[in-house]
């Protein structure tokens, strides 16, 4: 019987690390002949990382093995400050660390494999970030597979960018004036507003997206966390337009995230506490993420507004923890989103609408109300309540750190007012969703079976 190994390159950032994890152990539950090698750049504080690992270790221990690079080297990654950075920032460094150790590694690992037993095919599988790498496992005829942990509207936005190229020959002028775009994938008119502001920048930010979307354009196949039921039309056109070979296999999640440290821990308690003492539905809870900020101004108006709504809520700010007049808990750090979405108190979710946190709060059938900040999480919030009707619009456009983008004390209630309500269009169609997700991961479901395909063309074709 035929084996194949697979070696995933992730970024060790949470929203990256976690779903790449989640999707390499359905693997290897799909398929005995499937093992996992997980090669990553830790920096030497990084106790998350550290955590993932063990508890993949503890459950997986013989299917899975893990180089951390760095240890190979004599070099170590720098230690990076994600609280202190731009999400631009934090990409760069990544690169400027990370991309030549893994590059050292993969150009090894090629060269080895190809001379390897055959019996065992060997695959390797990147996170988005990586996929420059991609050309040196093709110098060595190893096929490559990219592991996409944003959604099917964004992957449509690639292949639209090298389409537009090729027929102009040159680098658009982006600018947020123009009209709205027609972008196959979408069924309604995309606003310029929404695209990642990095579009927008010709000599670094396009270059960079265009560089990507060619080379998802010559692996062999590209892992996306959606389902067929959530984004249908997007994922329908993928095969109109001969592409490389698209499974949607979301979505994957870790429904049973633990905390890092016992700091956290203790933080944990303290709020699944109170969520406890509350009614069922009568929180909303507002989290921006790992890079979301605010200037003060804008924390100035979210705080009155949540004070003077009426409405319990949980706001997880990179600020401090503090019990407000018993109506409402605000975290410093970091929050257990996936804990507190899961619990009944919760009614909405107010969120920056980074792709992981929608497929949670899918997950647990809960609305949320846009209100993206950076990368592609106002074209998530464009699709969100635009495309599917499952959010409430606050802002499709916002920027984080616009002094003169203030979301103001009314804006708020508004939104909160229509997401916290029970008879609402939105809150009945993401408990709908919820049951869907659910059913696409389990044996027979959508995502269940293109992970068979995907197993099956990699190890069929070898």
């Amino acid at each position: 019987m035929k084996k194949a190994e697979l070696i995933f390159v992730p970024q060790t950032s949470k929203g990256h690390l976690i779903p790449i994890l989640e999707f390499a152990k359905r693997l290897v539950d799909h398929d005995d002949r499937i093992s996992i090698t997980v090669a990553f750049v830790k920096s030497p504080s990084d106790s998350f990382t550290d955590a993932c690992i063990e508890s993949v270790k503890t459950s997986k221990l013989d299917r899975f093995k893990f180089i951390d690079v760095s240890q190979q080297e004599e070099h170590h990654s720098l230690v990076v400050d994600h609280h202190s950075q731009s999400i631009k920032d934090h990409v760069d460094a990544l690169m400027e660390t990370h991309k030549p150790l893994l590059k050292d590694f993969v150009t090894d690992i090629s060269s080895s494999r190809s001379r390897s037993d055959l019996e065992t095919f060997t695959g390797l599988v990147f996170d988005l970030l990586f996929v420059p790498l991609v050309d040196i496992a093709h110098q060595f005829n190893i096929p490559s597979n990219i592991f996409l942990t944003a959604n099917a509207g964004f992957l449509s936005l690639l292949f639209h960018l090298t389409t537009q190229h090729d027929e102009t020959r040159n680098s658009p002028d982006f600018k947020r004036s123009y009209p709205d775009e027609l972008i196959s994938g979408f069924i309604n008119p995309v606003p310029f507003n929404v695209l990642p502001s990095a579009l927008f920048d010709k000599d670094n930010g396009y270059p960079w997206f265009m560089m990507t979307a060619q080379k998802f354009k010559a692996v062999k196949g590209i892992m996306v966390n959606t389902f067929e039921e959530l984004e249908p039309y997007a994922i329908s056109g993928f095969s109109d337009r001969g592409s490389s070979p698209v499974y949607p296999v979301g979505p994957v999640l870790d429904i049973n995230c633990k905390p890092d440290t016992e700091l956290d821990l203790a933080q944990c308690k303290k709020v699944m506490k109170w969520l406890d003492e509350q009614p069922r539905s009568s929180v909303i809870f507002l989290c921006f993420g790992s890079f979301g900020h605010f200037l003060a101004p804008q924390v100035k108006e979210i705080a009155l507004r949540l004070e003077q709504s009426g409405y319990r809520f949980l706001w997880s700010l990179q600020g401090f923890m503090e019990r407000i007049q018993g109506k409402g808990i605000m975290i410093h750090g970091w929050a257990p989103q996936v804990k507190i979405l899961a619990h009944e108190a919760i009614g909405g979710f107010v969120s920056h609408c980074g792709w992981n946190s929608i497929l949670e709060s899918l997950w647990f059938g809960l609305p949320v109300v846009t209100w993206p900040m950076y990368a592609e999480q106002q074209l998530n919030a464009f699709k969100m309540v635009k495309e599917l009707g499952l959010a409430i619009e606050l802002r499709l456009d916002y920027e984080e750190l616009n002094v003169s983008n203030v979301v103001t004390a009314n804006e708020i209630k508004n939104a909160v007012k229509q997401v916290m309500d029970d008879s609402s269009e939105v809150r009945k169609k993401a408990k709908e969703m919820a049951e869907i997700a659910r059913k696409a991961i389990v044996n027979g479901g959508s995502s269940f079976l293109s992970i068979q395909r995907f197993i099956e063309d990699m190890i069929g074709e070898n």
